[in-house]
């Protein structure tokens, strides 16, 4: 098997573990932009393969925060079945992004009703509900930061320009989940998190990101991951690195920048991307 041909499948493959594959009715939308379209920001950042950094990061982010943490801990099954939610991040990240405005509005309800019943009492005594605005806002703002940081820092780049159109872009799909506050630029977004009041180590921390930095993979696939994980670590401020007990080490972005320019040759255009351009180039059929 030619090689780039087997990292595609493996690679691939990690986001395989749910029984649902993103916008494979996509096609039944014909013309429809969806929440971004083609000309967005969003489209741009988030079809690029520095969003496997950015997914590595969005996790550390948002492990620095106790409440977030405690409803992970408490209420998913990330250990057991780490590819499994891996998949099913990947599916709402895939449909959010390139989805007809009805795969969009499914894909945000489907997290809202798993969220509803997360609750509970951090180990520092705040209660809990994963559908509390605030919290809803670490996790979102934590996963936009991080596709834009990671795109920024280790793929191509953007203008600042651009990078505030993302944000504001986003705050689109926050709205839909009930997060707030959401803020308004790139350089907003980056200060609330490193500045952010809440964030403090907790007793589960340790462990959450030992899973993180040494997650069950086979020998070829951990390799790779090691090498966005340091990419990842070395794009996190100062604070969160200091909360997670983390230190970046030389070459990281190097040797990420590297890698995802590998995996970008290797993986050629993302489907999703491909089939939402073709669904909003289609017209929709006026004989049926």
């Amino acid at each position: 098997m030619p090689v780039r041909r087997m990292v595609a499948e493996r690679v691939r493959g990690l986001f395989a573990h749910i029984d649902r594959a993103p916008l494979v009715e996509t096609h039944l939308y014909p013309g429809d932009p969806g929440l971004f379209g083609p000309e967005s920001v969003t489209w741009l950042v988030n079809r690029h393969p520095a969003v496997f950094a950015a997914g590595i990061r969005s996790l550390l982010v948002q492990a620095c925060h106790p409440e977030v943490l405690a409803g992970v801990v408490d209420h998913s099954r990330y250990e057991r079945d780490p590819l499994g939610r891996l998949s099913r991040t990947s599916y709402y990240v895939t449909v959010s992004t390139f989805g007809s405005l009805p795969e969009v509005e499914e894909a945000v309800e489907m997290v809202r009703r798993a969220h509803r019943p997360v609750r509970g009492l951090s180990p520092r005594g705040i209660p809990y509900t994963a559908d509390d605005p605030e919290l809803s806002a670490w996790v979102h703002n934590a996963l936009v930061d991080s596709f834009l940081t990671c795109y920024r820092v280790l793929g191509p780049g953007l203008s600042e320009e651009q990078a505030d159109a993302y944000v504001r872009e986003q705050q689109r799909l926050g709205l839909m989940l009930g997060a707030d506050p959401l803020p308004d630029t790139a350089g907003e977004l980056a200060a609330w998190l490193a500045d952010h009041p809440d964030v403090d180590r907790s007793p589960d921390l340790p462990s959450v990101v030992r899973f993180l930095v040494s997650p069950p993979l086979t020998p070829g696939i951990r390799a790779g991951y090691r090498v966005l994980l340091e990419g990842a670590v070395a794009t996190i401020p100062p604070r969160l690195q200091t909360v997670l007990g983390l230190r970046p080490k030389p070459g990281g972005v190097a040797g990420a920048r590297t890698l995802i320019g590998a995996l970008g040759w290797a993986l050629g255009p993302s489907p999703a991307y491909q089939a939402a351009s073709d669904r909003v180039l289609r017209r929709a059929d006026r004989s049926a």
